[in-house]
Order: C-alpha cells, then sequence, then structure tokens
C-alpha cells in the first residue's frame, strides 16, 4: 500500500484591487494569466477554494478530498475529533501594494450563529516591506461604540487606528474581533482558522473596476469588533539559528520558526497531528521515511500526522515557518 509523504499543492491565486507584483518577484510563484496578485493561497481547503496535490501518486487530489479519504492519518486524532474532515487551517501569502480595507472578522460564536462556519483569528509575519510601509491593528485610544460610530459616519475612522511601521520580520497576532488592515509596500504570511469571513467597514471611498464602491458591512461589523484599547500589537519573537523558535502560540495554532543554516532533525511522536512547513526563504529538502521533497521559496508542504520523523536539510540558509494546531 503506498504510505502518505509530504504534500505540495498549486496555489490559488487571487487577483485583487490592491494586489502586486511581489509574489512573483519576491516568492517566485508565477500567477500568470492575472495582471496583479493580492493574494496566494497556498494551502487550502475553504470550500469552493481548495488547493490540489501538485506532484506525487496523490497528484490532482484536492485537500479535502485527502482529509475526508486518510482522516486521522492525514490530520491526527485530535484534530480529526474537533474538526471532522474540515481541514482546520488556511495559510496565504499576501502582497498590499495599496491599502486594504479596514476590516474584522467574527469570532467563532457569532460565525456559527451567522455563517453556521468558523471564525477568524489570524498571524501575519512579514516577508518584505518597502520603507516606512504601515499597518493597521486596533484603535489608537480608549474606545467605545458611540465613538466608533461618530468618527464612521463622519468618514474619519482612519483618526481612531493604530498605524504601526513594519519591517521584514516583523509578527503581529490578530484575534477575531481587532480591526486592521494592510497598507502599501507589505509582503506576508498569513496563518489562520480556515475562514473567508470579512465585514469590511471602511474602504478609504475606494471604487472597484466598474467604478462603484464596494459593499460595505457596518451593522455586521458592530457586533464582531473588539472596542478594548491595547497598547502591544507586536510580537516580539525570540529567534535563534539551528533551534525551534516559538513565536506565536494560540487557541487555534502554533507557529515557530525554523531559521536554518545545518541540518535540523525533527521528531514529531508526541505531536499527533499534520504539521506545515512554508518556506520564507532559501530553499530546504525535507527527509522522511520513503523519500526526499524538495521545498521551495513560497511554498508550502503539509506532513501528515502519520510521519513522525523528518530531517530538514537547508540550501544553504533558510527560513521556514513550522505550523500545527493546537
Amino acid at each position: 500500500m503506498n504510505q502518505l509523504y509530504p504534500l505540495k499543492f498549486h496555489p490559488l491565486f487571487k487577483d485583487k484591487i490592491w494586489g502586486g507584483q511581489k509574489i512573483k518577484t519576491h516568492m517566485s510563484l508565477d500567477f500568470s494569466p492575472l495582471p496583479n496578485c493580492g493574494e496566494a493561497w497556498v494551502l487550502s481547503g475553504v470550500k469552493d477554494n481548495e488547493t490540489v496535490v501538485s506532484e506525487g501518486w496523490l497528484e490532482g487530489n484536492h485537500l479535502n478530498e485527502l482529509v475526508e479519504i486518510y482522516m486521522d492519518e492525514l490530520v491526527g486524532e485530535k484534530a480529526f475529533d474537533k474538526h471532522g474532515e474540515e481541514f482546520p487551517l488556511l495559510i496565504k501569502i499576501i502582497d498590499s501594494n495599496d491599502w486594504l480595507s479596514i476590516q474584522v472578522h467574527p469570532d467563532d460564536e457569532l460565525a456559527k450563529k451567522r455563517h453556521n462556519g468558523s471564525g477568524k483569528t489570524e498571524m501575519w509575519y512579514v516577508l518584505q516591506a518597502d520603507m516606512n510601509a504601515e499597518l493597521i491593528s486596533g484603535f489608537n485610544q480608549k474606545m467605545n461604540r458611540e465613538l466608533y460610530l461618530k468618527h464612521l459616519e463622519n468618514k474619519a475612522l482612519p483618526e481612531i487606528m493604530n498605524f504601526e511601521k513594519v519591517k521584514t520580520g516583523d509578527v503581529f497576532y490578530m484575534p477575531s474581533g481587532r480591526v486592521h488592515a494592510l497598507g502599501p509596500g507589505v509582503l506576508l504570511a498569513e496563518i489562520q482558522q480556515t475562514s473567508d469571513i470579512t465585514y469590511r467597514i471602511y474602504d478609504w471611498d475606494r471604487m472597484d473596476a466598474q467604478g462603484k464602491p464596494r459593499e460595505l458591512h457596518t451593522e455586521s461589523a458592530l457586533d464582531a469588533i473588539d472596542f478594548n484599547f491595547y497598547d502591544d500589537h507586536r510580537i516580539k519573537a525570540d529567534i535563534k539559528p539551528d533551534r525551534t523558535s516559538p513565536v506565536v502560540k494560540s487557541q487555534y495554532f502554533t507557529t515557530n520558526m525554523l531559521r536554518l543554516t545545518r541540518p535540523l532533525p525533527k521528531d514529531y511522536s508526541e505531536l499527533n497531528s499534520f504539521v506545515i512547513y512554508l518556506c520564507c526563504s532559501g530553499s530546504a529538502s525535507v527527509e522522511f521515511a520513503g523519500g526526499t521533497s524538495a521545498l521551495n521559496k513560497g511554498e508550502c508542504l503539509l506532513i501528515p500526522a502519520t510521519l513522525k520523523r523528518i530531517a530538514i536539510k537547508p540550501l544553504p540558509l533558510t527560513e521556514i515557518l513550522e505550523i500545527y494546531p493546537v
């Protein structure tokens, strides 16, 4: 019987009004024939947006088919018991060539009630940022519903937003409920719950390709927004070479950085879960019982739960985000 192996997928490329060229120029992912690309979904089980295996004997199968067939052998007992045949994480690379809308995502409870889906908690790892690039994370002052609505009605929402300068290697954790937006010149990896529920609350008075303003979700967003004020938005990760460096541990996922200059063995015997490798820079060979998989910049590998021992060999300096569910 054929054994499961590290799975590579064809990315899904999304043409966005704010997208640019960096997914091609910086991450070597060819999104032709699109003129530009805002998002590459490199691993997705979102309904009607499933990524498809690109090589090996499972080539042509989409992610949800594999979860349905292999169940806990692929995702691990805990993830399968909790999520069933829904793959729990969504991995994207995002290129913001212009401001994204200011938006918010619902939590699990609200998403279940309104959409029969999951909430959307996410994290961002900045892959590249232009000089003086910015993003928005939360409010810059103590906030309440009334003050927020007053600024929204006066088209003055940016006045109460918390703007953060960003640089390569920065990490931001975006729990559901936190108002946020990406600014021009930011390329990042996004790790999130499997959800595509977004409430757009302000779009910079921008018009779409048909010359119409994009839909806003003012009322829907009100019950989703966390109006609390936070004074620290950036995650301070202590990343050391040639070891597993913790970056984010949330109730939905754990993300570590592997900054490698030499081979690193990994033993997942105690994890009982799938693991995702997202290559941020460089390249590596991933050795497992039965073979070797290449992992290049911009690519994602899904390590099945049945593969317990892995060796990663960088070529020569490589940065890999290691991700798995909690």
